[in-house]
């Protein structure tokens, strides 16, 4: 059994993460969110409502985590600082970040090069996250998922460096990646792994 902290739990992702570590592990889960008031839980997770920008409550959801789950949308270079830190002053090591395929440039012409950071300015701030998480002194993965779609869990894993793999992934693949790292911290333990549809 492991305690792990969903930030953005209200998210399509985290909810997708939430549901599947639900049904396929015995993890304990801390659900933090800004309205978390809208959750209904079971009796293996908790809220913790908060702001990911204030120390004292990242610091409240961080006692007692195995590994943390990020999924965001905003200033992520900023997000990423505080998480980082509070994981730091917390001895907390395990770090599932979701940024964006596109971060690295590594988009080719065949997928889509429109979609890279060269051409597209929105990914800054995933960037800025990815190189935050990446600089850390925790155990991370950054994951970089293509454009969500509702398939099946059906998908391959490039690994930084080499080029993406494919447009799309399904909401639930992403999370069943982030499961299998959750259980291994080990598993693309120091990588930025891309996801896409087989």
């Amino acid at each position: 059994m492991t305690n792990v902290l969903i930030i953005g739990a209200t998210g399509t992702i985290g909810g997708a993460v939430r549901q599947t570590l639900l049904k396929e592990t015995d993890d304990q889960l801390t659900l933090f969110a800004r309205s978390a008031s809208r959750l209904s839980v079971s009796d293996r997770e908790k809220v913790v409502a908060g702001d990911v920008m204030k120390d004292a409550d990242l610091d409240n959801a961080m006692a007692n985590q195995d590994a943390v789950f990020v999924a965001l949308s905003g200033p992520l270079g900023q997000f990423a600082k505080k998480i980082v830190a509070a994981m730091d002053r917390n001895n907390v090591s395990r770090l599932l970040f979701i940024t964006s395929m596109g971060i690295y440039n590594e988009i080719p012409a065949s997928v889509g090069s429109n979609g890279n950071l060269e051409n597209n300015s929105v990914l800054r701030s995933y960037r800025e996250a990815a190189d935050v998480v990446e600089g850390s002194d925790l155990n991370y993965t950054v994951i970089r998922p293509g454009w969500f779609t509702n398939g099946p869990v059906n998908y391959e894993i490039t690994r930084k460096g080499e080029p993406f793999g494919g447009h799309d992934v399904s909401i639930s693949s992403i999370a069943d990646f982030v499961k299998n790292a959750v259980a291994d911290e080990t598993y693309y333990s120091h990588d930025s792994v891309g996801l896409n549809t087989k």
